[in-house]
């Protein structure tokens, strides 16, 4: 336990890293947990956290509240995952963690925030025995607010995660093992927990819309209100927000902090400061907030930081800044071997970006999870491409599809995908929004749960954010017509075969996903809107077994893949050229989206292992991918 103060140095070359104060050794993910909003005072809480497992879920009847725990975990690891020092993988109905908190001294006269990254998947947290908070959803954070305690309080967090149920659980196994695509369970905590010391109106997270068009930065800035402490009258209250390069104030403005809950001001930056972010030029500004009293007296300040880009829809094409940039996505899950879903370090973070990149990549499909957010950060400054989903997987129990219960997802899940819509908005990385993943549903004349989720999900999405494209469903169900771009996912191996069923584009028929291996339909129809193959490829791959003896059992019980594994190496990169090649030739498409970056446990279709060791010639997988699309070629 330690008490740091950060401020965000200028980010404005990709070669640049954040630089961090040392800190103790022994204290796992060290680093600021949201470089997005960062304050002078902060308090990382990872590490030893004592723990206990609940079985029956019965531990508020038995104590578990008010007394020690029986064990230890290291925190942010899941009690699954083998950094956690625990690692035991069966299944976790409920599980414990308690621990002092001393709040720091000079804190006293403001309120502490407590934060948590992410817990899956219901929360509840106790301090000193009162109840502070609950949430459920295990991909996106919460705040407790602890009010003017000071010196040593206790924290108590209970994570329940239920085994049985509709629950956003992304690749989360609802089986004992693994298997096919589907992974370990995390439970409990699985990001920072951290906490910071706020006045008692403070600033909220900020709201920043870039505006290519007219070289500007929107910024809107919540306030937060404690309705307990002494808020007082805010008026003759001002919001100011100074943007900077690496020359120095590039623009400063404010505005009256007292008439809306809001404030909103308006960053024009001047001829000659202009630099847009672009994947081969990610500048950010950095940008400090400041809420000022009467008296001018600073009552709150966060830095943060922000990219100047446009992301719009041209005909067939996704324009960057006004101009086609090809999509070039691989599927990235974001698991680990020893830490599932959490990174060992932010280190590993960087190198998943850099390997990426290295293959000839420019950006990700981050599925199937909320990544952490200093994923997002690092994405920010090296210039990679991103669309942000949502774990949807878990919405239908296994076996119940013969009853049409199919995807059911419940009203937490859009509550969930607001709360990471709001985490991330302002980004400049994420170029696109989807929500849910291969839902699937016959089409039929009568109104469906899937259809009103879809809606709900879509609508939410750009209820939020109208800067960015959404895609209601990620392959097969599309159901909602006004979806900004429409895709498919195909694992068709032979090039040839590929091409014939990608062919369809051209006469507005593109491929379509269908239910189970039939014709049954279970989309609405295409709209005509652009299009990208999200999901293709996915070969598997083992160098280990790998052989030009048809009698090689290439498919080995504890390997899983799509289609029939390549021979060698040689027969590996010409398919992968071959379908690679289809989709960059089609004028009409404006990206896809690989199967996947690494190995993940039994899934051995990645262009890395699951340690991230290299399988396969980088270089060449790099030159299959080089040469300009169609449709950047005009």
């Amino acid at each position: 336990m330690y008490v740091r103060r950060q401020t965000v140095p200028a980010r404005t070359s990709v070669d640049e890293e954040e630089h961090v104060p040392a800190t103790p050794a022994a204290t796992p993910r060290p680093e600021h947990p949201r470089p997005s909003v960062v304050r002078a005072d902060w308090l990382n809480l990872n590490g030893p956290w004592e723990f206990e497992v609940d079985a029956g879920d019965s531990g508020l009847e038995r104590g578990l509240r008010d007394r020690p725990l029986s064990g230890t975990i290291t925190v942010p690891f899941a009690p699954e995952s083998t950094l956690s020092g625990v690692g035991t993988t069966d299944f976790l109905p409920a599980v414990w963690y308690r621990r002092q908190l001393e709040v720091p001294a000079d804190w006293a006269g403001r309120r502490t925030l407590l934060h948590f990254g992410a817990v899956d998947h219901d929360a509840t947290v106790w301090v000193d025995g009162e109840e502070v908070v609950r949430h459920r959803g295990g991909f996106t954070p919460f705040t407790a607010d602890l009010g003017h305690r000071t010196g040593t309080v206790t924290v108590v967090v209970r994570a329940r995660d239920d085994r049985y149920g509709p629950q956003a659980r992304g690749k989360q196994s609802t089986r004992y093992d693994n298997y096919e695509c589907l992974y370990t369970r995390t439970t409990g905590i699985w990001q920072t927990v951290w906490a910071e010391p706020v006045p008692d109106v403070s600033l909220g997270r900020p709201r920043v819309t870039p505006d290519v068009a007219g070289s500007t930065f929107h910024l809107e800035q919540p306030l937060r209100r404690s309705h307990t402490g002494a808020a007082g009258d805010r008026a003759g209250w001002t919001l100011t927000a100074q943007v900077r390069d690496g020359a120095g104030t590039v623009v400063e403005a404010s505005v009256r902090a007292d008439l809306d809950l809001s404030p909103r001001l308006t960053l024009p930056l001047p001829a000659g400061r202009v630099r847009l972010w672009d994947p081969q030029d990610p500048h950010l500004y950095d940008l400090t907030i400041t809420l000022r009293d009467a008296g001018g007296a600073v009552v709150d300040a966060v830095e943060t930081y922000a990219g100047l880009r446009s992301v719009s829809l041209d005909g067939k094409a996704v324009l960057l800044n006004g101009r086609p940039v090809f999509q070039r996505l691989v599927l990235d899950q974001g698991y680990y071997p020893d830490g599932l879903m959490t990174a060992p370090t932010d280190e590993a973070l960087v190198r998943d970006i850099e390997l990426s990149l290295e293959a000839g990549f420019n950006g990700a499909r981050l599925h199937q999870k909320v990544f952490e957010e200093r994923f997002l950060f690092h994405a920010d400054r090296l210039g990679y491409l991103c669309w942000g989903e949502f774990g949807d997987w878990g919405a239908a129990e296994e076996g119940t599809s013969h009853r049409g219960e199919y995807q059911q997802p419940t009203p937490g899940f859009v509550a969930q995908w607001l709360e990471a819509l709001e985490r991330d908005y302002s980004h400049p990385s994420i170029v696109g929004w989807c929500g849910l993943n291969e839902t699937h549903q016959p089409l039929t004349d009568r109104g469906q749960v899937l259809d009103d989720a879809t809606r709900a999900m879509f609508l939410a999405a750009k209820a939020m954010d109208t800067t960015r494209p959404v895609l209601d469903a990620s392959g097969y169900s599309h159901r909602v017509l006004e979806s900004d771009v429409w895709d498919s996912h195909n694992y068709t191996q032979d090039p040839a075969q590929f091409a014939r069923e990608m062919a369809g584009l051209a006469k507005g028929e593109p491929d379509t996903n269908f239910a189970h291996g039939t014709t049954t339909v279970i989309s609405l129809p295409y709209q005509g809107q652009p299009w990208f193959c999200s999901e293709f490829g996915g070969i598997w791959w083992r160098p280990d077994t790998a052989a030009s003896d048809p009698d090689v059992d290439r498919g080995a019980e504890s390997s899983w893949g799509y289609g029939e594994p390549p021979r060698s190496e040689e027969e590996f990169h010409h398919r992968f050229e071959g379908l690679t090649g289809v989709l960059l030739d089609d004028p009409l498409m404006f990206g896809y989206c690989y199967t996947q970056l690494t190995d993940v446990f039994q899934e051995q279709n990645g262009v890395y292992s699951f340690d991230r060791s290299t399988k396969l010639d980088v270089a060449r997988v790099r030159a299959a991918q080089q040469r300009p699309a169609a449709i950047e070629r005009g």
